[in-house]
């Protein structure tokens, strides 16, 4: 039978429908479990319909593996992402974005293809090879995967180096909430069931439209110096928040990006202080998030986090986390094409 924890998790829930010849008729609903209340669970399925199920008519449910992303849904996530973190400059090249924000970052300084072109391969590649050289970059691709293989493989055949391999999450924005606020609680020493009193006993993290300096130290130290294009990735999407967790005496120990569209709820940027680490102060600031854009209609939350991070993908496989698709960045071959 399934607990409040596998909310977020997909699942298959047995309900009885009538009866024939004495003998229950059942039926089975598949999908993403984002409820589980004492008298029903709702669950959503493939097509986005939400479908909640009296406890009564439940005979068995059950966890089962997530399934795959299809191509529309991974093209769907991809473009909100690309709003989430928007490039300075952005063209369309067919079915192809080409970005660039002064080198900062792979994902606003990379091509992210989507579909087709609209010209044959080589063309396409010289005048992305001509896009960036007039902006003084390397050209650079982000594609995803499973969905654009084809893509991939062309590329690779033509010499293109993978520098980078992402991890593109996704998760049910009540379960993540429940999570954080529950890891929280966990860490700061409480019961799973007085996480509400141990939230309260945190700092609440300050959210604000805008970063201030400290903020900035301390999130972005880690992709180096910023040029003037990297602020404008910062602020350019519809409405961020930015979250500050400090101390008493106003010490920066957390920080965090949120940003809202079409139904979902972005993060990045969750940094922790290094003093400050292991005390579920990430989760903290998840929460916060997580409640902020819950009361601006979002039902959903990714993220993108590469493949070698092991400590970051542990902290979001607690917060219910998983794996949507991935993309793989590839630099260009010396040669022109």
């Amino acid at each position: 039978m399934l607990t409040t924890r596998d909310v977020g998790a997909r699942v298959v829930v047995r309900r009885v429908v009538g009866a024939r010849d004495g003998r229950p008729l059942y039926s089975d609903v598949l999908g993403d479990l984002v409820e589980f209340a004492e008298a029903h669970v709702t669950v959503r399925d493939a097509t986005g319909r939400l479908i909640t199920v009296p406890r009564d008519e439940i005979a068995a449910a059950k966890p089962v593996p997530p399934r795959s992303a299809t191509r529309r849904e991974i093209v769907a996530l991809e473009r909100v992402a690309a709003a989430g973190w928007p490039a300075r400059e952005a063209e369309q090249l067919g079915e192809w974005l080409l970005r660039a924000a002064s080198d900062w970052t792979n994902r606003a300084n990379s091509v992210l293809p989507l579909g087709d072109p609209g010209m044959p391969l080589p063309e396409a590649l010289r005048q992305v090879h001509d896009w960036y050289a007039a902006r003084g970059l390397a050209p650079r691709f982000a594609v995803p995967l499973p969905g654009f293989g084809d893509v991939d493989r062309e590329l690779d055949a033509r010499g293109w180096v993978v520098t980078h391999t992402v991890l593109v999450q996704a998760a049910e924005l009540a379960a993540v909430r429940d999570a954080a606020e529950r890891g929280a609680a966990e860490r700061a020493g409480h019961s799973a069931a007085g996480h509400d009193a141990a939230r309260r006993a945190l700092p609440a993290p300050r959210l604000a439209a805008r970063p201030d300096e400290d903020w900035l130290a301390v999130a972005v130290h880690r992709k180096g110096p910023m040029p003037d294009g990297a602020y404008d990735v910062l602020v350019g999407a519809r409405d961020p928040v930015f979250a500050a967790l400090r101390d008493e005496s106003g010490d920066l120990l957390a920080t965090g990006r949120g940003v809202v569209d079409d139904g979902w709820l972005g993060l990045s940027l969750m940094e922790v202080a290094p003093h400050a680490r292991r005390r579920g102060l990430a989760r903290h600031v998840v929460a916060a998030l997580a409640e902020w854009a819950a009361e601006r209609g979002a039902e959903r939350a990714y993220l993108q986090v590469e493949s070698n991070n092991e400590a970051a993908i542990g902290l979001y496989a607690s917060l219910g986390f998983t794996t949507h698709h991935t993309y793989v960045n590839r630099a260009a071959p010396v040669h022109r094409p």
